[in-house]
């Protein structure tokens, strides 16, 4: 099955590439650009930067010690979206590997003498990743060849010994490596790296050990902490590795990590990270909406450790949270053009920043970027985009379950089914049955639609003529369930409530009291001043309900507030609150996602509220 996560047990079998096919609308347009620009945007960039370039031997080497990784990720993400382009670029990358099978730019020559900052398993991982793709997309070749090579030298190097890296990934390509080939021996070395960590298996840093999940062993840690894109990496690996085995005791470890970490250490937007100086989490409730640091990265490998939680466990907070995450970090982190790149996304940004037409060496700033000295997050975004059909739907006791409301063909072992829908614009979703079927079909109610309804329509014969009209029921959040048989022609309607809401956060976030932030259905809404509108300064926002705008399909918001007066005081501090006086404005709000596409931008999701 064409799939990046299969595993072999858990409560739901996840549906493929080859059962699900995403139609246009928000996610299947972004598919498409994805497909057939981004992909090769990121090719373009890596043969400009030479990182293409070093498999091929040029000199001097270019590009950061991991730079093999991109190239893995591009791969990966022409495996699923099936590329002409791949078998070129594979030949490019075989003619590296060496006889013993060790396949490193970088290191070739001084192998393994630096694991905390290395990243020579990390590359192996993503290199594996992009094998497993090619493998369930195509078939055996050259790259699969390849992988097969590495991953198998990295047995014969590591099973033995007390090694790890210092960026965690391989875990979970090796345990997807064995569910590929049925190979033992890629599950045994990811066990052994997964309870290696925290022994401690590295070297302390200056950050600490905590910083690569180093300082305690997995099953005695409390939260995620650390490097985000490190602690999330682990994480989903330590899950693969507890399903393949059968070891609750660690799944239970991670799912009550994960519930801590939801509750306070991530952002509204499902961003994770909030200290830039070591990309990492900050303390519980540690979430300052302007040096929220919320990579895109980081962002993908929740929506990854989500997806697997959900897939073993069934349980729909899994799937909101993946939600969350896909339409307010997934969606944000690449232009609507498809070619430019936010790397960090901030809840709040105070100073538009300067346009960049080549590469950005900060990372930061509040402007996409066409390419970046560390581009993990374009190849990352493509990789994820090309497999994203395969986090739609599962299969569960003969049934489908939809996980993620996207217009969408969807063919199980015994179902045949179209969803058709406006979401996240509307939320009106109806799911046709397609062919004569039988099973149980649920629809995810998101977490934020507590009054939902739900209706069966079926279509009507001389053996069972329609009734006078549907049953509608109300329907909470969590998987609403209709049972079948089915008839071609069948229809299931959910109807979900998108009126725009109010959230405000919880007091112990010191850096957001007193202020509240909007959301309508999935997306997180924020105010955005270009040019010449009006500036975000010193405003503060009525908590009424807020008007609704459509234009092009797309729903922006707008809301009352006041813009504080000018004044050049010499204290910023006084005895009392501070003066209101000032004009009153109506502010817009755009969608989180589409913020930063009309050039240099202030921008704040937390508004102050009179």
């Amino acid at each position: 099955m064409a799939n990046p996560v299969l595993p072999s047990s858990g409560v739901l079998s996840p549906l493929g590439l080859d059962s699900v096919r995403v139609l246009p609308g928000f996610w299947g347009d972004r598919i498409v650009l994805n497909n057939e620009v981004t992909i090769a945007h990121c090719q373009e960039w890596q043969e400009r930067e030479g990182w293409i370039g070093n498999f091929r031997g040029e000199r001097p080497r270019r590009g950061r010690e991991f730079s093999d990784s991109e190239i893995y990720k591009l791969l990966e993400a022409m495996a699923w979206a099936d590329h002409p382009g791949l078998p070129a670029l594979a030949e490019v990358v075989a003619q590296a590997q060496e006889g013993d099978g060790y396949l490193n730019t970088r290191w070739s020559g001084s192998r393994y003498t630096d694991f905390e900052w290395g990243h020579e398993l990390y590359c192996y991982g993503h290199l594996i990743q992009a094998g497993v793709a090619r493998l369930r997309m195509h078939g055996e070749d050259q790259l699969t060849q390849v992988v097969t090579r590495a991953a198998d030298h990295v047995c014969r190097r590591f099973m033995d010994t007390d090694e790890t890296c210092g960026h965690p990934v391989i875990e979970m390509a090796l345990v997807e490596l064995y569910r590929a080939t049925g190979a033992e021996r890629y599950l045994e070395m990811a066990r052994r790296f997964v309870e290696r960590r925290g022994l401690p298996a590295l070297a302390d840093i200056p950050f600490g050990r905590g910083y690569y999940q180093d300082d305690v062993p997995i099953r005695q840690a409390q939260v995620f902490r650390g490097h985000v894109v490190r602690a999330l990496y682990l994480a989903s690996g330590v899950v693969d590795v507890a399903v393949e085995t059968g070891d609750q005791e660690l799944l239970k470890a991670v799912e009550s990590q994960w519930e801590r970490t939801v509750a306070r250490r991530t952002h509204l937007t499902g961003g994770m990270g909030s200290r830039h100086a070591d990309e990492s989490y900050g303390e519980d409730y540690e979430l300052p909406p302007d040096r929220a640091y919320n990579e895109t990265c980081a962002s993908i490998a929740s929506i990854m450790l989500a997806h697997r939680l959900l897939l073993a466990t069934g349980d729909a907070r899994y799937a909101d949270l993946a939600e969350r995450t896909m339409y307010n970090m997934l969606a944000t982190g690449v232009a609507l053009d498809g070619t430019s790149f936010f790397y960090v996304n901030p809840l709040q940004v105070r100073v538009p920043a300067t346009p960049l037409d080549g590469v950005n060496h900060a990372a930061e700033g509040g402007l996409r970027s066409p390419w970046f000295d560390v581009s993990c997050c374009p190849n990352n975004i493509a990789r994820t985009l090309a497999s994203l059909p395969a986090y739609v739907a599962a299969a569960q006791d003969g049934g489908v379950l939809i996980h993620h409301l996207t217009s969408a063909e969807i063919r199980s072992e015994r179902l045949a089914l179209r969803v058709e829908t406006g979401y996240p614009w509307q939320g009106s979703v109806s799911v046709r049955v397609l062919e004569d079927g039988e099973g149980r079909i649920g629809l995810r109610v998101p977490a934020w639609a507590g009054d939902a309804t739900l209706a069966h329509v079926p279509v009507s014969s001389q053996d069972a003529p329609l009734p006078e009209g549907p049953v509608i029921r109300q329907v909470g959040p969590g998987y609403a369930h209709v049972e079948g048989p089915w008839r071609a022609g069948d229809e299931i309607r959910l109807e979900l409530p998108m009126r725009p809401r109010w959230t405000v956060p919880d007091r112990r976030i010191d850096a957001l009291r007193g202020s509240a932030a909007v959301e309508r259905g999935p997306l997180v809404y924020c105010a955005e001043s270009v040019a010449d509108e009006p500036p975000l300064a010193g405003v503060t926002a009525r908590v009424d309900p807020p008007v609704e705008h459509e234009t092009d399909g797309v729903v922006e918001l707008e809301v009352g507030a006041r813009v504080a007066a000018g004044g050049n005081g010499s204290w910023p501090y006084g005895a009392g609150p501070g003066s209101q006086e000032g004009g009153d404005v109506r502010l817009r709000l755009v969608p989180y996602h589409r913020w930063g596409n009309r050039g240099p931008a202030t921008m704040r999701v937390w508004l102050p509220t009179i």
